[in-house]
C-alpha cells in the first residue's frame, strides 16, 4: 500500500515590523495548504489584496478536500486559484476605484498524498529544509533576479540594488498571470516553509536553515526575532510545516490582514 503523508506540525508568525503602519501581509494554514500573502498598494490597498488572496484561497479548500476528485482536476483547481484571485481583486478595485493599483504576491503549497504542489508568484518565497540543508524552491519574480539569471548582477550586488523590491509579477487584477503548478515529492521530516520578504531581505538562507534545527515553533519565533534585531524595515510573515506519517490537528487559521 502506498504511504500517504501529512503535514503533521506547524508553526507560523506574522507581525508588523518596526516601519509600517499596518500589515499587509496575510497568511492561511490547514491541513493540507499553507499560503503567504504580501500586499502592495495605497489606501490599505496592500492588506484588502493579500486578504483577498489568502481568503479566495480558504473558500476552495472544500473543493480542493474532496475525496471524489480526481488527482488532476485537483491540481488545475489549485493552479487556477490564480485567476480567481486575480478576478477578485479587480472586482474589488472596480467598486472601490480609490484601491486601483493595489496586488499582491501569493506562494503556497498543496500536499495531497506523497506530491507537495507549489504555486507561486511575486517574491514571497518558499523553501526545503531537509535535515541541515536549506533548498529555494520558489524564483523571485522581480527586476534584479532578471538580472541576477542575465549574469548582469551578482547575488551579493542585489541585497542593495535599487531595484530590489521592484516585482516583475504580481496579482493585481490585469487577468494577465498564469503561474505554473510545480511538484516535488515529499519526505518524513522534510519542513516546508513559506515567508514574505521581511523575513529574506533581512536573514540569510543559511541562518533560516541552522534555525530549524530546534523546535518548529521555537524557529519560526527566533527568525521573527531576529528581524527586529535588525531593524525590521517590513512587517513579516512565516508559516512553517513539517512532514509526517499523521496528520497534525489543526483547524484553518487565518493571519495577519487575513484575520
Amino acid at each position: 500500500m502506498k504511504r500517504t503523508l501529512h503535514f503533521a506540525s506547524f508553526a507560523w508568525r506574522s507581525e508588523l515590523g518596526l516601519h509600517r503602519d499596518g500589515n499587509e501581509d496575510s497568511g492561511l494554514i490547514s491541513q493540507n495548504l499553507i499560503a503567504v500573502a504580501d500586499g502592495m498598494g495605497g489606501y490599505a490597498g496592500g492588506e484588502v489584496a493579500s486578504r483577498t488572496a489568502i481568503k479566495t484561497l480558504a473558500d476552495l479548500l472544500p473543493v480542493l478536500n474532496n475525496a471524489e476528485l480526481d488527482p488532476q482536476s485537483r491540481d488545475e483547481i489549485f493552479r487556477t486559484s490564480i485567476s480567481e484571485i486575480d478576478t477578485a481583486i479587480r472586482k474589488i478595485a472596480d467598486e472601490k476605484p480609490e484601491l486601483d493599483g493595489m496586488g499582491t504576491t501569493l506562494t503556497s503549497f498543496a500536499l495531497f498524498e506523497n506530491q507537495l504542489n507549489l504555486l507561486h508568484i511575486g517574491d514571497s518565497r518558499a523553501y526545503r529544509i531537509r535535515g541541515k540543508t536549506i533548498t529555494r524552491l520558489s524564483h523571485d519574480h522581480t527586476v534584479v533576479q532578471e538580472l541576477i539569471d542575465q549574469g548582469r548582477i551578482t547575488q551579493d550586488e542585489a541585497s542593495d540594488h535599487p531595484q530590489r523590491s521592484f516585482l516583475t509579477q504580481a496579482l493585481m487584477g490585469k487577468s494577465n498571470v498564469d503561474a505554473p503548478l510545480i511538484s516535488f515529492p515529499a519526505e518524513v521530516g522534510d519542513i516546508y516553509l513559506l515567508c514574505s520578504d521581511g523575513l529574506t531581505t533581512v536573514v540569510d538562507e543559511g541562518k533560516i536553515a541552522s534555525a530549524f534545527q530546534e523546535d518548529l515553533q521555537a524557529a519560526v519565533n527566533s527568525l521573527v526575532d531576529l528581524t527586529y534585531k535588525k531593524d525590521a524595515p517590513d512587517n513579516v510573515t512565516v508559516i512553517a510545516a513539517r512532514i509526517g506519517d499523521a496528520p497534525g490537528a489543526i483547524s484553518t487559521t487565518l493571519i495577519g490582514a487575513a484575520q
